[in-house]
């Protein structure tokens, strides 16, 4: 088996993946971050890895074929765009673009290139979600209706100060409804549907000092938002990006026009199993729960790694389709659409509901229409500012002052921190 010269850029998240990568036959040949304490503590693990600080620099590293994506959420795409044009194959962690024009460039350079771009949605590969694709696709729920997603995910104060550390940060600013991927992207894989048509509406709930656990977290107010999308199969999807309401959980259903599959709220590794009575197949009830059982070789990789095996079969997937030429389930339209789902619901939900059409990325005029459009809710990492609202609650659009409070009740946050 082939072995792939790997990179890897942004050595937070980006670092959790160096078991899978080696256990796929990956020779982590470079790694590249700006924190250059992050960095050697990360060559002590790969002592043999050039290390970089500059990104220009490490996609020139000698015999470089690939490179795993991992820095800042919304901006993936203008490095991926420089890797992909030197024939460099690009795997992203999360959402690839984070603007619509960022998304037409990403698309223009992947259709150029001699290089693979694959998006590392790892949610879809959880072992429920796998298990749901395999009953789904084998016909006996009959066609996709209806499905819904879920990604909730509460955070509290001591992950804020590691997640969100200053007032400019994306997390600060991100509407949660952009991080839509791990909500989506299974519905998607399990049915084969795609968006076509998506409406959204807000759930923004306003804290105060006196109601919220912490001063970190009473500025953020929660900005999600109910998103439904209308699919080219007649099909509707439910989802909710990054959601913080409720408990802690990652469900998803498929209702079909003979049955539905879902896994279970609160026990989210079993399955659930329903058909109409006349539609049952045979040796199988009208009600089904069991727990799915990996079927593979890989089985105590799959087992060791993240995010319920997601984590290892991204880098296969990935490392296969480079030593294949096949082009990824996730590859470039997939991942594009899937942000463009994420920045027009935002826009929707900001005007309560306005339908917006997703545009087919692989159709040149409907890529020109959005070609110039920067817009984002989010600081760039250069000092660019936002361009437009992050949340549809006018007074908490940050100020100069909000944000100086958020930094000065961080920097009181870290001091406790640091006396314990």
């Amino acid at each position: 088996m082939k072995q792939i010269k790997i990179g890897i850029f942004g050595l937070g998240r980006g670092a959790s993946f160096i078991d899978n990568i080696l256990a796929c036959n990956g020779d982590i040949v470079a790694i590249c971050d700006k924190d250059e304490e992050l960095l050697a503590k990360r060559q002590e693990r790969l002592p043999d890895a050039a290390a970089y600080t500059n990104f220009d620099e490490f996609i020139e590293h000698e015999g470089l074929e690939a490179v795993f994506l991992a820095n800042y959420f919304h901006e993936h795409a203008p490095f991926a765009v420089k890797a992909l044009e030197k024939n460099i194959h690009v795997i992203s962690e999360c959402t690839p673009a984070g603007t619509m024009g960022d998304a037409v460039a990403l698309v223009r350079a992947a259709e150029k290139s001699k290089a693979i771009y694959m998006l590392a949605e790892n949610y879809p590969f959880m072992k429920f979600n796998q298990e749901m694709r395999r009953v789904y696709q084998g016909g006996s729920l009959g066609k996709v209706l209806f499905a819904e997603g879920e990604y909730n995910h509460p955070i509290w104060s001591d992950w804020i100060s590691d997640l969100c550390p200053d007032s400019k940060h994306w997390r600060y600013h991100m509407p949660r409804v952009y991080y839509i991927t791990h909500s989506l992207a299974p519905l998607c894989y399990i049915t084969g549907s795609m968006p076509k048509k998506v409406t959204a509406f807000p759930v923004s709930y306003p804290h105060t000092k006196e109601s919220c656990h912490s001063e970190l977290y009473w500025r953020l107010p929660d900005r999600s938002a109910i998103v439904s999308c209308y699919n080219d199969d007649g099909s509707v999807f439910r989802v909710t990006g990054w959601a913080q309401f409720g408990a802690h959980d990652n469900t998803y259903r498929i209702c079909g026009t003979e049955g539905q599959i879902e896994n279970v709220r609160g026990d989210t590794e079993r399955i659930m199993l329903r058909y109409n009575d006349y539609a049952a197949p045979e040796g199988m009830g009208e009600v089904n729960t069991y727990y799915p059982e990996w079927k593979l070789e890989d089985k105590e990789l799959a087992e060791k790694a993240g995010h319920g095996g997601g984590d290892f079969f991204v880098i296969k997937e990935f490392f296969d389709c480079i030593r294949s030429g096949k082009r990824p389930m996730f590859d470039v339209y997939f991942g594009v659409t899937l942000s463009a789902v994420a920045i027009l619901a935002h826009k929707s939900a900001l005007e309560y509901g306005t339908v917006y059409d997703v545009p087919d990325f692989r159709r040149e005029e409907d890529r020109v229409k959005y070609e110039n459009d920067f817009d984002t809710p989010m600081w760039g990492s250069d000092g660019k500012a936002p361009t437009i609202p992050n949340t549809d609650l006018p007074e908490y659009i940050p100020t100069e002052e909000s944000l100086a409070e958020y930094d000065a009740a961080m920097a009181r946050h870290l001091a406790k921190q640091q006396n314990k």
